[in-house]
């Protein structure tokens, strides 16, 4: 009696396994692999298109042949906050060289006069682009703020950095890193 309810239970495992085998790949069959498409160190840097805070379009591949740094950041984030002073210093050095620093704000958690206030009382002279709906976030599947993508002139990110907030001296070098 023992060896069939042994059998019994090993076929009921066997059926259960196979079940879940196939319903999980038939119900992935039309994410096309989105789950598994966030961007990576070595990888063409996803193109996307935002609006300044003064209205103007910006587009991610009209900077190829240049340097370009990605900040995603809030109003309302510490160490975004921490280290905007350190991103403006850099932009200041590196601007006549070429550098791009497209500071890319999460409106959709954060709001238009937070973000103007902050800009105007940290003196930012770089493009701080609005995410509204939260295209940007989606795209670069955004988990933590800040988030950094370094991209070199090819077009590809060269450094991905989660959280902060960074150090002049740390963006420096990333900087320096992806020039060589």
């Amino acid at each position: 009696m023992n060896s069939l309810k042994n059998k019994v239970l090993s076929i009921t495992i066997v059926v259960l396994t196979g079940s879940w085998i196939l319903f999980t790949y038939f119900s992935n069959l039309n994410n096309n692999n989105e789950i598994y498409s966030a961007p990576q160190k070595g990888f063409l840097a996803p193109d996307f298109k935002l609006n300044d805070i003064d209205g103007k379009e910006y587009q991610l591949s009209e900077f190829k042949d240049h340097l370009v740094i990605i900040n995603v950041w809030a109003s309302w984030c510490k160490p975004c906050q921490y280290e905007m002073p350190a991103m403006q210093k850099i932009y200041d050095q590196y601007k006549e060289e070429g550098l791009i620093l497209l500071a890319v704000n999460n409106t959709y958690q954060d709001s238009v006069s937070n973000v103007l206030n902050f800009v105007k009382s940290n003196q930012l002279t770089f493009p701080i682009l609005l995410d509204v709906e939260g295209d940007v976030s989606t795209l670069y599947k955004v988990q933590a703020l800040p988030s950094t993508y370094f991209i070199d002139r090819s077009g590809m990110i060269s450094e991905i950095i989660i959280g902060g907030p960074m150090s002049e001296a740390l963006i420096e070098s990333k900087i320096i890193e992806m020039d060589n």
